[in-house]
């Protein structure tokens, strides 16, 4: 068992850095290690709740299998297997089921890990200029482009981080990931703190010398819902639309950002008039109703409670500040179709919706 001091460090650090200026919903994940186990954030959890007891322990030995285990080529198959491994790293006495990149977060050597998705850094990774601008900002950085989520990016991870230790003779500090978000990691609590500030700040200071507001524009906060609009989508959309959240008009995203606001907005959101006709051409078109609508009057989430309804609209606010912060990094880049078609239909993702139901 881990030493009490880096537990009680990992879950002051996780509520720290469980704020929505850093992750949203039950999104990002944390570890702390010694030589023989990985205590990581369980999936479905937030960042925010944590405490020492709910850190799941995981066999390092056990993992170390898994980057060796031969899985299969039929990605279905393959992300069944995975994690049904998974399951088999948590030691005895311990319930719960291991963050999904918890294999990712075994291969750093550092003793501390946090992974989130600030605005302002999936500005960097959702935007047409991100690679460049992260090399230029974060020199010592490693980029990843867009690969699935999950076994493929670990392995991934795993090859660039040995390439990197091998050519700088130290390991990575600063991982960022295209389209998803970044990770960080470090010895000490207090070097997280500090490799935080530096990214924060470097971000925060190019939006600001690109012209671009703190802020987007806030959506009124005394705007009500439209009750016939609400009433005419609960009407065709049915349980779909049990719970709504309103707020004031904003420009929502065109297309899918990051696993996150595919998991809590679906990957495609809702702009019109909301007509009957429109939405279900909206439902044929993509297999489901919308959990974001934008319509002339605002902005709403719908949902099956009013946690998945609020938890879309928060979501897609955040999206829209991702939008606005990427312009000072060439423009938003979204989602390509392929990588949103294995997010929408990974077991993975499927259990967290399932979680926040």
């Amino acid at each position: 068992m881990a030493s009490p001091d880096i537990l009680h460090t990992i879950t002051v650090l996780s509520r720290e850095f469980g704020s929505d200026s850093y992750v949203r919903g039950g999104g990002g994940n944390t570890s702390c290690k010694d030589d023989t186990t990985l205590f990581v954030k369980p999936s479905g959890t937030t960042l925010g709740d944590m405490t020492p007891e709910k850190f799941l322990p995981l066999s390092r030995a056990r993992l170390n299998e898994l980057y060796t285990t031969p899985f299969p080529e039929d990605v279905t198959a393959r992300e069944r297997e995975v994690v049904s491994f998974m399951a088999t790293t948590v030691l005895p006495g311990h319930d719960g089921r291991p963050s999904v990149e918890a294999p990712l977060h075994n291969i750093f050597p550092q003793r501390f890990v946090i992974h989130t998705h600030p605005a302002y850094v999936n500005a960097l990774t959702c935007a047409a200029g991100g690679e460049a601008a992260c090399a230029r900002l974060f020199p010592d950085a490693l980029w990843m482009p867009v690969v699935e989520p999950g076994y493929t990016l670990c392995m991934r991870v795993r090859d660039e981080l040995a390439r990197y230790r091998e050519r700088f003779g130290k390991p990575v500090e600063l991982l960022v990931l295209a389209n998803h978000g970044v990770f960080i990691a470090h010895d000490e609590a207090d070097g997280m703190r500090a490799l935080y500030r530096r990214v924060m700040d470097a971000l925060k200071g190019e939006v600001e010398r690109a012209g671009i507001a703190a802020q987007p524009p806030q959506p009124p906060a005394t705007l009500g819902p439209d009750a016939a609009l609400v009433d005419r989508i609960r009407a065709i959309m049915g349980d779909d639309a049990a719970a709504f959240a309103s707020a004031g008009p904003f420009p929502v995203p065109g297309g899918a950002l990051t696993p996150d606001h595919i998991v809590y907005c679906r990957a495609a959101l809702y702009t019109g008039d909301a007509s009957e006709k429109s939405l279900r051409r909206f439902h044929d078109r993509n297999g489901y109703w919308p959990r974001v609508v934008a319509a002339p009057g605002g902005v709403y989430g719908f949902g099956t409670s009013a946690k998945v309804a609020d938890l879309a609209l928060e979501l897609a606010w955040d999206g829209a500040m991702v939008m606005w912060y990427a312009e000072a990094f060439g423009g938003v880049k979204y989602l390509e179709k392929r990588f949103v078609d294995f997010i929408s239909n990974w077991e993975v993702e499927s259990y967290r919706q399932r979680v926040v139901q």
